[in-house]
């Protein structure tokens, strides 16, 4: 009579990328302690993984952090295709059959498009006092409203208020829509290709990824920074990257076996 085992680790996929790389021997993963990473390989393509025990939950910021990290250090030196948080499969095997072999034409079409190319993200945050007293100065209804509440107590102007940080919230809105349109203009020409997320911050002021090929790089670069100086007084610009190009490929996400 024969006895079934259970499986104690399987296979996590951080991404794909292409079969002739070579990854540091150092470099580890999600897990407590950080599993060691490895590539699977099949044909002209590898899949970065690493093991991970099944008897722990997955999901800690730590987690989350070094998927993110692991991905954004390999897209700086090579082309890669980011998998979502949390891909595990049942172990190697799985990742050829149920990954890799299936989408290994795809898969390497998309690395070749992404050769040379890594994207960065311009976000850019309003100053808070700044961004309202434009508000204010262009609509007469709201800089009224604030007016009649100021030194009222908030329960004998609750309605006014509320209808106050609609007017404000619908402004703000209204000059994201313009200085993001402004600064995607002038960035797409330097870009292969452009994606505007969404805010994650209701004074977010810009918020979009940029497909940036490497010898451009530096000319992208001080067009951000001139913004960042044109509009000191009330917009923080930042640009974040080279990261894993997360706005610019889908890669298929592997059911777990």
């Amino acid at each position: 009579m024969s006895r079934s085992t259970v499986q104690e680790s399987a296979s996590y996929v951080y991404g794909i990328m292409p079969g002739d790389v070579e990854v540091d021997p150092e470099a580890t993963g999600v897990g407590d302690p950080p599993a060691k990473i490895r590539l699977v390989r099949h044909g002209d393509i590898a899949a970065l993984t690493s093991e991970i025990a099944l008897d722990r939950p997955l999901g800690r910021p730590e987690d989350l952090f070094a998927h993110q990290r692991l991905l954004d250090e390999a897209a700086a030196e090579v082309p890669v295709l980011p998998l979502r948080f949390g891909a595990v499969v049942t172990d190697d095997e799985a990742v050829v059959e149920e990954l890799l072999a299936p989408n290994h034409d795809a898969f390497r079409d998309a690395l070749d498009d992404l050769e040379g190319r890594t994207e960065y993200i311009v976000k850019g945050r309003y100053v808070e006092s700044v961004v309202i007293g434009e508000v204010l100065a262009e609509n007469p209804e709201a800089a009224r409203l604030r007016d009649d509440i100021r030194g009222k107590p908030e329960e004998a102007t609750w309605d006014a208020r509320i209808r106050l940080g609609e007017l404000l919230g619908e402004g703000v809105a209204a000059r994201r829509d313009a200085d993001t349109e402004e600064i995607v203009g002038a960035l797409a020409p330097l870009s292969a290709a452009v994606a505007v997320r969404e805010p994650t911050h209701e004074q977010d002021a810009v918020h979009a990824a940029f497909l940036i090929e490497t010898d451009r790089l530096e000319e992208f670069e001080r067009a951000v920074e001139e913004f960042g100086e044109r509009w000191a007084e009330r917009v923080t610009v930042r640009l974040l990257g080279p990261l894993a190009p997360y706005d610019f490929v889908t890669t298929p996400y592997p059911e777990e076996g």
